[in-house]
């Protein structure tokens, strides 16, 4: 009896020996400071939602800059980082990646807005409607923000602080099932860390 008891107490301790191994194990964390962006085309909402970058409030106050005077531009944020939307319509013409022309006042005022008071990262993120298939909604996003990227930088932002996501058609602002609808959740939404 005695035997039984001493080897059931052995067992049970390498259980419990293991289990907070594996346990330590499982709560290793990656720091988003050091996060590297992946080449396909950066991090799904998913993954976007479980990093540091995901305390972003979406619906942060509205924050002021005097170098953005378009009424296309929002600018929502707070003393840690600014979340500057532009919509499809101003930006790009339907189905297309080339900034248009009105456009381009609209990432003038940003850029200088970023140049101002952003000290930090900053990350494109591009949006579509659900019209098309998944692919081509994920591809287009992805050559917009490229296109508002490349703007930028050649605006003076410097391109190692800037990473592009294309998210396609993930996280809709509006319904899919209207024309106006439709129109909103086709932007690019620029979040610029002020340190």
């Amino acid at each position: 009896m005695k035997k039984a008891f001493v080897t059931i107490s052995v067992v049970l301790a390498i259980i419990f020996v293991s289990c907070q191994e594996t346990n330590q194990k499982n709560n290793v964390t990656n720091d988003a400071d050091t996060a590297v962006v992946k080449e396909d085309d950066a991090l799904s909402s998913t993954e976007k939602k479980a990093t540091d970058w995901d305390a972003l409030d979406w619906n942060s106050p509205v924050v002021k800059y005097d170098e953005v005077k378009s009424k296309d531009v929002s600018v929502h944020g707070n003393d840690k980082y600014a979340i500057y939307s532009v919509t499809e319509k101003v930006l790009f013409n339907p189905g297309d990646s080339t900034v248009r022309k009105q456009g381009q006042q609209n990432l003038d005022e940003i850029a200088s807005s970023i140049t101002s008071h952003s000290k930090g990262d900053i990350r494109i993120y591009g949006y579509t409607d659900s019209t098309d298939t998944k692919e081509s909604n994920k591809e287009l996003s992805q050559k917009r923000a490229e296109a508002v990227r490349s703007y930028l930088i050649n605006k003076g932002v410097p391109q190692d602080r800037i990473s592009i996501y294309a998210e396609g058609e993930n996280n809709p602002v509006s319904t899919n099932a209207t024309s106006q609808g439709r129109q909103q959740n086709r932007r690019v939404e620029i979040v610029a860390m002020n340190s």
